[in-house]
């Protein structure tokens, strides 16, 4: 545009013509204001199409659509997020709530071994006490055994039963052995 200008007000030779080899030799055979009309024209169109692409650039509009669904889909997830977050608030609620449970069950579990072991001497000790038992009743029956037998009385020689004092025949008074006294005592 520039060269099409200096040819028309300046009458100058074209410079700019001889950088296209093959249609060189037409365009100078233009006539000058031609060949500045044809320039801008030529003009016109190149920055019109420069101008609708840099302000309706579809590389532009492509970006600007890659980021603002970027950008929706990030609020998506923010949102999802939110809404997930009480679910697991609630799940760290529970777990929580879990591990103090756990840690009273523990703490109980630790009481009643320690009972436990407290209650195994004094279960072997009833044991112990019931085999003693179980041979004191048998010693006092054989003692009461030994009582019920008749006794003989010293005077008269007679059998008396033990619960009598005084002998029935004689009227004198029965002397009973230490086994028989023994077992009456311990009735």
């Amino acid at each position: 545009m520039t060269d099409a200008i200096t040819i028309v007000l300046f009458k100058s030779q074209p410079h700019l013509l001889q950088l296209y080899p093959y249609i060189g030799q037409q365009l100078q055979s233009m006539p000058p204001t031609a060949y500045l009309l044809a320039s801008a024209l030529s003009t016109l169109v190149f920055w019109g199409l420069t101008c609708a692409l840099a302000f309706d650039s579809p590389v532009e509009q492509f970006l600007n659509r890659v980021l603002s669904d970027a950008k929706r889909q990030s609020v998506v997830e923010a949102q999802t997020v939110n809404e997930k977050s009480e679910i697991l608030d609630a799940m760290y609620e529970t777990l929580e709530a879990s591990q103090q449970t756990l840690s009273q069950v523990v703490d109980i579990v630790h009481n009643v071994r320690t009972e436990v072991k407290g209650i195994q001497p004094l279960s072997m000790t009833v044991e112990n006490i019931k085999a003693e038992m179980g041979n004191l009743k048998r010693e006092v029956r054989r003692i009461e055994e030994k009582g019920k037998l008749p006794i003989l009385c010293a005077t008269c020689g007679k059998s008396v039963s033990p619960e009598f004092r005084l002998c029935p025949f004689c009227g004198d008074p029965i002397k009973l052995t230490r086994d028989v006294e023994a077992a009456k005592a311990y009735r």
